[in-house]
């Protein structure tokens, strides 16, 4: 069978096209993928052409090919096993598109261990990302937190933060039915108007005004709100005024892209990553994923609404 890739061919459209694999070197490796994953934040926004000018060079992903708006294909959620290589039978995680298989160095894939399922290994960089706002925010022994935005990152740290000792983790969203998912996590689940003020610092996902409204909100004084929304090209308006000073609040950006400043330095990403991986053997993590679909069936998934959590791409090899 012809390998394939899916492209972003215009914005709003997609389409899978044929792939010819170059000839690997002695430090390659050939991936047959098993799994692959749609984070609905990012690669809604690289869909839709909504990727601002001025973010084009650091929105690049390691193997994205073509230019934003498009055509592009981009992606960074791959499990697969090594055909081809030193690590020959092995199954690995790459930050690579979604296609049926590829080549790359093999530096550049990580090791799945025995105890990570390939289906669950497959959320490895979102578990990252969620490692890497954990470094940022620093949590204590006793801090109260809540996670504002129950999709697939803010699901992801909750889980996360719900392993220390004696931490009030809230996980905050305006969908009922979230509460499930929290309780899967191990956490508290409340809609917004519910939450409990008075937070050391809070967490924010869920990419809109309203969330971030409601997270400085939350906070007590000199508390912190951890951003990892991604906007895109659409403006914010952050409310500065009323408690804003009074309360002495913050807000500060968190991005997977550099390792937290209280962790540079001590910490890689290839480090990073592979905490991520040893996470991943908790099963609490299965519940991060909404649905599946085939691969040959991305172009329709992508046309329509993307479920805030992760959706599963099946690779079928004959």
């Amino acid at each position: 069978m012809d390998d394939e890739a899916f492209w972003v061919r215009a914005p709003g459209q997609g389409e899978l096209r044929p792939v010819r694999l170059p000839d690997p070197g002695p430090d390659d490796v050939v991936v047959r993928t098993l799994y692959s994953a749609v984070s609905r934040g990012t690669e809604s926004l690289v869909f839709h052409g909504k990727v601002p000018p001025s973010q084009h060079a650091d929105m690049r992903a390691p193997f994205q090919e073509g230019e934003f708006p498009a055509p592009v294909k981009y992606g960074y959620l791959n499990v697969g096993v090594v055909e081809h290589g030193e690590l020959r039978g092995h199954t690995v995680f790459c930050l690579y598109p979604h296609q049926t298989r590829y080549v790359v160095p093999a530096s550049a894939v990580t090791l799945v261990p025995d105890e990570v399922p390939a289906e669950r290994a497959v959320l490895a960089g979102t578990v990252e990302t969620a490692v890497n706002a954990v470094w940022d925010a620093g949590p204590m022994l006793g801090d109260r937190v809540a996670v504002v935005g129950a999709g697939m990152i803010g699901a992801s740290i909750a889980a996360v933060l719900a392993g220390f000792p004696a931490i009030r983790v809230q996980l905050v969203d305006v969908d009922p039915s979230r509460a499930d998912l929290a309780a899967a996590l191990g956490v508290e689940f409340v809609t917004p108007d519910q939450a409990r003020g008075g937070c050391d610092f809070v967490v924010h996902a869920s990419a809109t005004e309203a969330g971030l409204r409601r997270s400085l909100e939350l906070l007590g004084p000199d508390g912190v709100v951890h951003e990892l929304s991604w906007y895109g090209d659409r403006p914010v308006r952050v409310p500065l005024g009323e408690w804003f000073h009074s309360r002495r609040l913050a807000v500060r950006a968190s991005q997977v892209g550099a390792i937290a400043a209280n962790r540079r330095g001590r910490r890689g990403h290839a480090e990073r990553l592979a905490l991520a991986m040893e996470l991943l053997a908790d099963d609490r993590f299965d519940a991060l994923v909404a649905k599946e679909c085939r691969f040959a069936d991305l172009p329709k998934l992508f046309s329509g609404e993307l479920p805030a959590l992760a959706t599963r791409v099946i690779y079928d090899h004959r």
